[in-house]
């Protein structure tokens, strides 16, 4: 149970590391060959663009669990908790919306890679485990929009402050 625990309180953070690293290291690696051996590699900027694109995905699936996406909360703090309980629901249901939607079309894209067998132009690796990026940004962000409505239903229903996340500066 505690593992399940650790990995849902970490997830993002342990694969934004993984994929930050993996982006650093090979960038630094194709930048040294290009500036001492005036020779860079295609697979180089192809593993530095898709770590990057899977960067993006899970960066938003955390924002969304920190809800430190970008928002406009001037009003929130003259509202009471039941109105701002309400608000970030409706928020997160909208959002939860797009996400489904993204999600279908997503797939739809990855179905047809893997049906076709398109291959990227560096690595001849499949581009199906590039395009699953975005299945996999979306299905972490509808995870974390779950328990954020459970988190907010519960704050709704007991009249506590909703959670509001982590602000940035203050």
């Amino acid at each position: 149970m505690d593992l399940l625990r650790n990995i849902d309180r970490n997830a993002e953070r342990w694969l934004l590391l993984v994929f930050y690293v993996m982006l650093v290291i090979t960038m630094a690696i194709e930048v040294l060959r290009r500036e001492i051996f005036a020779y860079s590699s295609i697979w180089g900027e192809e593993i530095v663009r898709f770590s990057f694109i899977y960067l993006a995905w899970v960066g938003a699936a955390a924002a969304v669990k920190e809800r430190a996406h970008i928002r406009i909360d001037v009003i929130m703090h003259y509202l009471s908790p039941r109105l701002k309980a309400l608000l970030y629901i409706f928020g997160d249901l909208v959002m939860f919306i797009v996400a489904i939607i993204a999600l279908y079309w997503s797939l739809e894209t990855l179905h047809v890679s893997y049906k076709f067998g398109s291959v990227t132009d560096g690595l001849r690796v499949s581009k199906v485990w590039f395009i699953a990026s975005v299945p996999l940004g979306f299905s972490l962000m509808m995870w974390r929009l779950m328990q954020s409505f459970a988190r907010d239903f519960k704050s709704l229903k007991d009249g506590t402050d909703v959670y509001e996340g982590d602000t940035l500066f203050e």
